[in-house]
């Protein structure tokens, strides 16, 4: 099932960051976890889904992923500590 979603992805806690947008949360998440697809998460080991937030349209979802990646590095690390203090990944949860 579709479900427009931004998420954070991280190397491990206080580590490197990318922000993401899809529509399918699960594949993508695979995706970043097994290093399929070359890139920055692959390069940098960003292997943890550690945030995430779902839309109900595509051009909210991509909005709200320009917010995210306009605002600051302290600002990304809030939003993941508000939801995920222990930096545990949610990919688990997406089952």
């Amino acid at each position: 099932m579709r479900e427009p979603s931004v998420y954070i992805m991280a190397s491990r806690r206080n580590g490197t960051l990318y922000v993401g947008v899809t529509s399918q949360l699960g594949e993508r998440a695979w995706q970043h976890r097994t290093g399929v697809v070359p890139g920055f998460t692959r390069r940098y080991g960003c292997k943890l889904l550690v945030w995430y937030e779902r839309y109900e349209r595509m051009d909210e979802a991509i909005a709200r992923e320009k917010q995210i990646k306009a605002g600051s590095r302290a600002r990304k690390l809030a939003l993941i500590e508000a939801i995920n203090p222990t930096w545990r990944d949610l990919y688990d949860e997406l089952a």
